[in-house]
């Protein structure tokens, strides 16, 4: 699979670019953690959002092959309180919508909770995706590329790791 290099100034670009597509005012972020957190707090920061959630997903991986983990249930390690939801506009944050699996977990809990989730990712791959003509509500970018953010990368040169 194709690797894509994504820099700070791209994601800003990206950003920025899902900001002009929202129709709706929000009442509330979800960050998907780990991949929304950093782009939930840049939408949130331009947005003025101050109800920022977070939702943590895990999808274990636990069947001999690909096929079957990918129709494992996901276990919620951690998501906001059905009061924290009900009746408001929720915008659902994540980097990337590959499979699906992810952002759509946690909209069905949204929507079961009595709130009106939106989803949003940077990037949208179309040729992963498992759930047929579904997508995100807004999307930055589609490619077919496996996205590397800048806070994926390695470290430069000069950079030393501290433990504290």
């Amino acid at each position: 699979m194709r690797r894509e290099l994504v820099s700070w100034d791209e994601v800003q670009r990206l950003v920025d670019h899902l900001i002009l597509q929202f129709d709706h005012e929000f009442q509330a972020m979800l960050v998907i953690t780990r991949g929304g957190v950093i782009p939930g707090g840049m939408l949130a920061e331009r947005m003025g959002l101050r109800d920022i959630l977070t939702a943590a997903v895990n999808f274990p991986a636990t069947l001999e092959t690909r096929a079957e983990n990918m129709l494992v249930w996901p276990q919620f390690l951690q998501f906001p309180e059905e009061e924290l939801l009900r009746a408001k506009r929720i915008l659902v944050v994540d980097d990337v919508w590959g499979s699906g699996r992810t952002s759509t977990a946690v909209k069905t809990r949204v929507s079961a909770a009595g709130g009106m989730p939106f989803t949003s990712v940077l990037h949208f791959n179309p040729h992963r995706n498992l759930f047929g003509s579904a997508r995100p509500d807004y999307f930055a970018a589609s490619t077919d590329a496996y996205i590397v953010y800048p806070w994926e990368q390695e470290p430069t040169a000069g950079w030393a790791r501290r433990d504290y």
